[in-house]
């Protein structure tokens, strides 16, 4: 699995954790967000860039990390592409909930919340969702054909 990570300027702090903890878990990432923190910088250029990539990957199961100040943002930008369930996700049990009954294949964090807690609250989201497989039950495919569909 590769993880493609994005973050605006207010997730910028939060990304850089999120990269570190993922490279130490020995999964592949790459980040499409600007190198230098831009305070003026705007969510959609990155969703969009994290999207497209992970659209374009052949490879198995790519997915996207993407964190802005509440992580709607960047949700609504992943979600106006064909196959792509986005979630903003604000603890372990909605990561395990979206994994098994959406297939979300993209987690958008909410800096500004996650940011006041402790650090492990972020990381058993990531974890969470990283690790849950979609439950493939016949009405959750057919709900993501559907989504699809509206597309």
């Amino acid at each position: 699995m590769k993880v493609y990570l994005g973050a605006d300027h207010v997730g910028f702090n939060l990304k850089d954790d999120v990269f570190a903890y993922l490279v130490k878990r020995g999964i592949e990432v790459e980040d499409v967000s600007s190198r230098e923190l831009d305070p003026k910088d705007d969510f959609p250029q990155f969703a969009h860039a994290a999207v497209l990539r992970m659209i374009s990957d052949e490879g198995k199961d790519p997915r996207s990390i993407l964190i802005c100040g509440g992580g709607q943002g960047m949700a609504m930008a992943a979600n106006r592409f064909r196959g792509i369930r986005a979630s903003v996700i604000w603890d372990a049990e909605e990561a395990r909930m979206t994994r098994n009954d959406n297939d979300s294949n993209v987690l958008c964090l909410p800096a500004r919340v996650l940011q006041r807690e402790d650090e492990r609250i972020w990381q058993d989201i990531v974890d969470t969702w990283l690790h849950t497989e979609f439950a493939g039950a016949v009405r959750y495919k057919r709900r993501n054909a559907e989504l699809d569909e509206l597309v």
